[in-house]
């Protein structure tokens, strides 16, 4: 979980002996701590990044001036997580134990690899460094290409050169970055969690189609009961997010939606699942996978809209064992899952 006053900080000192240890005794003079620190090559010579504790009372700008008050520049700072205390080599095993464990969290080791903002499915010619050093396109298999962003300091070679080792390890072991996933449900029917395309879209006309009208409402708030096919394809390939369908033999029974919002700590999620296929799982794997997918794109909590007497998504996302939050915002239900922590309780504020 993010600490408010824990930061990262990149930061390029004079090569004279003692700048680190007067940095670091500045910092405690303001009681602040070094937590960790590490060092890594660029071209000309090394970049050191400074994992740092600060006081309540001191600013990010504050730890800034300190560095520039012993001769060295700050290249970039943000937020600390918890895992940034983890020595990198460790971090690195623990993400390729992630990917390997699961090829569909392959996005998210890269992100963690790289302390990246945000690793999103993308084409383009991979290796290219973009945008300054701050985004850079990696293959992690089956021709599947992703883009990974960072905003607060641009990339290093040294920590290019550790993701091609992972994704070149990557490739060999699997052909699918984003590979479907099967769910048997209680009475043992087995359905297949997929990527959503366009050539999906009579199947999802046909979803709507069996959905009731009270199914039909909870997710579109409104009295639809057909979606015009521009809407269909919208659907299946949001300009801005990723669609997931549940297909049990040639039917989809249930389909997930992510989509990106303008607050990039936050994504959006709806599901629309079958009647007769309600209440046996489908909805909890839709929701698992997706959070997936969230947090490796950057995003710290998914965000639900639900009219009030739902409680549908609510229990889905308990299921999951997703924190969440529950509040009225404008007389709809917002439910807030908090993507990536670790707690068992769920949390609801009214």
């Amino acid at each position: 979980m993010t600490d408010t006053h824990t930061w990262r900080l990149r930061v390029e000192l004079d090569d004279s002996p003692g700048v680190l240890a007067r940095i670091t005794t500045r910092l405690a003079a303001r009681d602040c701590n070094v937590l960790a620190l590490s060092i890594l090559p660029v071209p000309g010579g090394v970049v050191d990044e400074l994992v740092v504790k600060a006081a309540p009372d001191v600013p990010p700008a504050e730890l800034v001036r300190e560095i520039r008050a012993e001769g060295g520049r700050c290249l970039g700072i943000t937020h600390a997580d918890v895992r940034d205390l983890v020595d990198p080599p460790t971090a690195a095993l623990r993400a390729a134990a992630m990917a390997f464990d699961d090829p569909c969290a392959a996005p998210e080791a890269v992100r963690v690899l790289l302390a990246a903002d945000s690793v999103t499915f993308e084409s383009g010619e991979p290796g290219r460094l973009l945008d300054g050093g701050h985004r850079a396109i990696f293959a992690i298999g089956d021709g599947t290409t992703v883009a990974a962003r960072r905003g607060w300091a641009p990339f290093t070679d040294v920590e290019l050169a550790r993701v091609a080792v992972f994704t070149a390890m990557f490739r060999q072991v699997t052909v699918d970055a984003d590979p479907p996933t099967a769910v048997v449900t209680p009475d043992g029917a087995g359905v297949v969690l997929r990527r959503g395309e366009v050539t999906d879209l009579d199947a999802v006309s046909q979803l709507h189609a069996r959905c009731s009208a009270r199914t039909l409402f909870a997710r579109y708030h409104s009295g639809v009961r057909t979606l015009p096919r521009r809407l269909l394809h919208r659907l299946l390939a949001p300009p801005r997010g990723s669609t997931v369908l549940a297909v049990c033999g040639r039917e989809v029974v249930g389909i997930g939606q992510l989509i990106r919002t303008a607050r990039p700590e936050e994504a959006e999620v709806s599901l629309l699942i079958e009647d007769s296929w309600q209440h046996k799982g489908i909805g909890t794997a839709l929701v698992c996978r997706m959070a997936v997918a969230a947090r490796a794109e950057g995003h710290r909590e998914l965000v639900a809209w639900c009219l009030p007497g739902e409680s549908g998504f609510e229990r889905t996302a308990a299921r999951a064992g997703i924190p969440l939050s529950v509040r009225t915002e404008q007389g709809m239900l917002r439910i807030g899952l908090r993507v990536g922590e670790s707690a068992s309780e769920v949390t609801r504020t009214r």
